[in-house]
């Protein structure tokens, strides 16, 4: 098993199932784990036999926020303790990428657009703006009269043009 020598093996399962927390579900099949049981159950076998290099696909998508912090600690042990094997995570999660990586690329369409640390990819493309929108929910009386005041009486859905004509209504073209 992954050049394990078989003098080992046990041990080193027994001690993988211990580090991620899956020992009381050793007799169940994969298939009947929970999804974070899964994902810890896919992370201990990449691990088994440090394999220079390890990918993890999205290894805490899904998870509770407590098997999400479990995991992303396992992930920073492999990389930085045992320091035997590195490790390629794809995520979705910036938090994800900046609490487990020292380096970054982020990809469009399949195509690197950038790659460096957290720190450099924050100067060189986070100039933007951060904005907090309410939106104001609408009583159904108030919707009819919007609806009404634009001409549009007895309607339950608007298409594109229908809306374009409200925003304009409101001064509210610029939305377009």
């Amino acid at each position: 098993m992954k050049g394990v020598d078989g003098s080992i093996r046990a041990k080193l399962v027994e001690k993988t199932l211990n580090d991620m927390d899956l020992d009381s579900y050793r007799n169940i099949r994969a298939n009947n784990l929970s999804g974070g049981n899964k994902r810890k159950l896919s992370v201990a076998m990449a691990i088994i036999g440090n394999p220079p290099l390890i990918f993890l696909d999205e290894p805490s998508t899904g998870v509770d926020p407590q098997a999400k912090r479990f995991m992303w600690n396992i992930v920073s042990k492999i990389s930085t303790q045992r320091k035997k094997s590195s490790v390629i995570i794809t995520t979705h999660s910036m938090d994800e990428a900046e609490a487990l990586s020292t380096k970054i690329g982020i990809m469009v369409e399949g195509k690197f657009k950038c790659f460096g640390s957290s720190q450099h990819i924050k100067d060189k493309f986070g100039t933007g703006y951060e904005m907090e929108i309410k939106i104001k929910t609408l009583s159904e009386t108030e919707t009819k009269e919007m609806l009404a005041s634009c001409g549009f009486q007895n309607t339950r859905e608007l298409n594109r043009d229908q809306s374009l004509k409200i925003l304009k209504h409101f001064d509210n073209a610029d939305l377009i």
